[in-house]
């Protein structure tokens, strides 16, 4: 039998089950929960085709994380998504996604969330106010959100920086905080909406799909969709329930300090990417109960505003606003701040081993291939660190996350395309784990993401195009590497 080595001799393994669960959920719970639903809301206009489309999100991506699990336990060596891109295909094919992740998946990720940790600290401290402007450069302005948004990125990197149990201790915290917080505020919205609930009132029209237009805070039109329309709404909408499920899979980057991975990975992938979904259909279920799905954005009250046009797209702002009333705002920031600095956590703990992984191979620095006193890869946490601090003064990683929706789902697909390469071309290799439902589910999984891949070419060429550039960049970057870095 073929076996591969999966010795991480330098790696300290610090993290068990439970640590490797709250790495899965914690970086999958940011602060989309609490807005994506309005677009949602405003592309479908349905109950019933809102947790519809977060139902079929959280079921690909619960089959995405058991096929995942085979992979892991196969190789459970740093570097996770792009070992297994290596592996069943080729360097080339790993560096780029390597290449998309260091540039713009994983740091315009964290940047991202970073910023909006700062956005809501400013809820609560004004000062820390994006319209706060500190320093007006001409070509950019730098906020005071900014500015924090990196403050709070060199403080979470210094504490991974010293070690892999401080950032477990940190990741541990901060998801049990915010898992308990959210289904606090789950179960606060069932016992208010038992007395005042819009649940008939949105059902009452359930099947009709209806995509409202707004410009300049006016809704232009309102057209209704059928057939082959509705499921081409569905696809356009799931640009925010993928995004907020995703970066479940951070945790098959930090394998090499899992202990027993072969296990621990696959499990951590189910039950955590399980109870964010579950997460996150309750919430939608609890918004549905306490608002009116549609809404008018000239409305003056979050009733009569609807799901639709909350003020900013802050949905939970709005439905929380029916349990606590003025204090609403000032709760949900600091949720969304725990929340985000949580997930951050995660983002930056697991990104580095990446470019580690990389590194080793000799497809990036080979400085970054260094791991520090502590035994985590000080040079690339310090790295990701300055190009996410980068792109948080740029103001741009919103675009840039816009712009590789479409290339995170190639890669995901890929890698489950990936299972069934290694399949036929290492068939003895040993598999401790072997993905649930195979072949079934994972190509069902392709197809579907396949599907939602091609409606978005269509119908969101902005989402597509640039990611494809992107990816095309980075195959001269192989060869320069390769060229210059081996040497």
């Amino acid at each position: 039998m073929e076996t591969i080595n999966t010795e991480e001799t330098h790696f300290k393994k610090s993290i068990g089950l439970f640590g490797a669960i709250a790495i899965v959920a914690g970086s999958m719970i940011g602060s989309g929960i609490f807005i994506v639903s309005a677009d949602i809301s405003r592309t479908l206009g349905s109950p019933f085709y809102l947790l519809l489309t977060w139902l079929i999100t959280g079921f690909i991506t619960i089959i995405a994380a058991l096929s995942y699990g085979e992979l892991a336990a196969m190789m459970p060596k740093a570097g996770g998504q792009y070992v297994y891109l290596k592996e069943a295909f080729s360097p080339l094919i790993g560096f780029l996604y390597g290449w998309t992740f260091f540039l713009v998946i994983q740091t315009g990720t964290i940047a991202a969330v970073a910023v909006a940790f700062a956005k809501y600290t400013g809820v609560v401290l004004p000062f820390f106010s994006e319209n706060n402007i500190l320093f007006d450069l001409g070509i950019i302005k730098i906020s005071a959100a900014q500015i924090l948004a990196i403050i709070s990125l060199i403080i979470l990197t210094t504490i991974n920086y010293r070690g892999i149990k401080n950032g477990k201790i940190i990741q541990l915290s901060f998801t049990i905080t915010k898992v308990i917080a959210i289904a606090g505020l789950i179960i606060l919205g069932f016992m208010i909406a038992s007395d005042q609930s819009f649940w008939t009132l949105n059902f009452s029209d359930m099947w009709s799909v209806k995509t409202t237009i707004v410009e300049n805070n006016k809704i232009i039109s309102i057209n209704e969709l059928n057939g082959i329309a509705i499921l081409t709404a569905i696809g356009v909408a799931m640009v925010g329930t993928v995004f907020s499920s995703d970066a479940w899979n951070n945790v098959t980057f930090i394998a090499g300090e899992i202990k027993n991975p072969k296990r621990n990975i696959p499990l951590s992938l189910f039950w955590g990417v399980l109870i964010v979904t579950l997460i996150y259909v309750l919430a939608n279920i609890v918004y549905i109960h306490l608002l009116p799905v549609q809404g008018n954005p000239e409305a003056l009250d979050v009733i009569g505003r609807g799901m639709q046009f909350a003020s900013s797209d802050r949905v939970g702002v709005a439905a929380a606003s029916r349990i606590f009333g003025s204090s609403a705002a000032f709760v949900m920031a600091i949720l969304i701040m725990i929340s985000t600095f949580g997930c951050n956590n995660g983002l930056i703990l697991s990104g580095a081993r990446v470019y580690y992984a990389m590194a080793t191979d000799g497809l990036f620095f080979k400085k970054v291939s260094l791991l520090n006193k502590y035994s985590v890869p000080g040079i690339a946490l310090i790295i990701q660190c300055i190009w996410a601090s980068l792109l948080c003064l740029s103001g741009k990683y919103n675009d840039l996350l816009d712009y590789v929706v479409f290339a995170v789902l190639l890669f995901y697909i890929l890698t489950i395309v990936g299972l069934f390469v290694l399949r036929i071309k290492k068939p003895d290799i040993h598999r401790p784990y072997k993905a649930f439902g195979y072949p079934v589910l994972p190509a069902i999984y392709i197809i579907l993401a396949l599907a939602l891949c091609i409606d978005l070419l269509i119908f969101k060429p902005n989402y597509t195009w640039p990611g494809i550039i992107i990816v095309i960049i980075g195959i001269p970057v192989y060869y320069i590497m390769k060229k210059y870095v081996q040497k």
